[in-house]
Formats: C-alpha cells, structure tokens, sequence
C-alpha cells in the first residue's frame, strides 16, 4: 500500500512540473507551447538526408537517406536534475524495413523554454510565447558557440509532403555566407505536432561557390506522418 502511495505521488509530481513548465500567468492567454508537444506517445516520422563532405576520405561526398520516428516517452530525471520526458529516436533504411533504437535523449518545457538535450548536450529549440521580437540562444546551457536564434512566419498555415498544418513558425537558427564558409540553419514546427520540417548546412567552401564544397555537414528532416502509439 505504501508502496502504491508513493508511485501516485511521483506521477502527480511529474505532471505538476509540466504543467507549470508552460503554465498560463494571465486567465485566457495562450503561450502555445503545443509547438513542442510532449505529450506522451507522440511520434512523427521523417525522411532525412544527410551528407558529409570531406576532402581526405574515400567518398569526398557522402549521401545517405533513412527514416526517422521520434516518440516522447516516459517520465526521466535530465542531465539537469529535472523530471523531463524521454525523446526515443528511431531509425530505419526504408519503409521494408523495422525500427531501431539509435538514441534516447530528453525533452522538458522549463519556464517557458523548450529544451532538448541531445547526446547530452542542453539545446533550447523555442521560447515562449512566441513574438517577432524575441531572441535567444541556442547553446546558453552547453559549450558550444552562441547561436542566436529568433522567429518568423509565426502562426502561418505550412504544408510538406501532402499534410497540411494549420499553424506553424520558423525557428532561425544560422544565415551566414563569407568567401570559405556557409551556413544556413533553420526549423520548422507545427502546433500541436512538433517539428516538421529541419534545414542545417555547415560548410566550407570555395571562393563563395556554396556548390563548391570542400568539407562540413547537410542534414534534412522533412515529416511523413504522425500520431500517438
């Protein structure tokens, strides 16, 4: 009985600390956290393309195209010492083919930022509610570089492979062009789903020819469907 008792308390815990993770200050204002929908099995799949260039390998261009499904799971202690959910992500060559654990990093809305930590790096993906206005940075929790991130075409109805969203918004990440570098970074997310769509290019090239590259990373998501396990 003790034991039943205590388990209840700990979910009661769990569900207090997302509540208040986006809660409403003010009666009737929405701070449309649903951007980043944690609610438990959640899932979107994705088609991804990755490429690595590199000079000195064997395959100076590596192209490589696979599935991906992210399901929010159950509750876990983060890296931070919070009550956060888990973010499983699964991975597969094509639609023959079954589903395979690659990695389980976490997600958690903490006063009104959505976070993602990813291979134990503290990323925040939104802040909320979202403005035109607001700026912040990507890598304030880790080590990495600042990475100033803002909004735009907030709320505006977005469609990608045949499904259509009826609000959406871009998350800006990078837009930087010089002679040797290029990187254009950006996300896409939908109310009540998630993220949808996801742009990265680090580059080097040469000479400012984007199309000539010498070394760095591409990587793209765009959503497939989605829905709850």
């Amino acid at each position: 009985m003790q034991l039943h008792n205590r388990t209840c308390i700990l979910v009661l815990i769990a569900a207090l600390a997302f509540v208040q993770g986006c809660k409403k200050e003010q009666p009737g204002v929405d701070f449309h956290c649903d951007y980043f929908d944690l609610s438990p099995g959640r899932f979107i799949e994705y088609e991804v393309t990755e490429i690595k260039h590199d000079q000195s390998a064997l395959v100076k261009h590596d192209t490589s195209y696979y599935q991906l499904r992210t399901v929010i799971g159950d509750t876990v202690i983060d890296n931070s010492g919070r009550m956060a959910r888990k973010f499983l992500r699964y991975k597969r060559d094509n639609s023959s083919a079954s589903w395979s654990l690659s990695d389980v990093w976490t997600a958690i809305i903490d006063s009104r930022r959505a976070e993602l930590i990813e291979e134990n790096q503290r990323m925040v993906k939104l802040v909320f509610a979202p403005t035109i206005d607001k700026v912040w940075d990507l890598n304030a929790y880790n080590a990495f570089p600042e990475l100033e991130c803002y909004y735009r075409d907030l709320h505006e109805p977005g469609a990608y492979n045949g499904l259509s969203f009826d609000s959406s918004l871009v998350v800006e990440q990078e837009d930087f062009f010089s002679l040797v570098d290029y990187r254009r970074k950006y996300e896409v997310y939908a109310k009540g789903v998630g993220l949808i769509h996801k742009y990265y290019k680090d580059l080097q090239i040469a000479n400012f020819d984007t199309l000539n590259v010498l070394n760095g990373d591409e990587l793209f998501f765009t959503i497939t469907g989605y829905g709850f396990e």
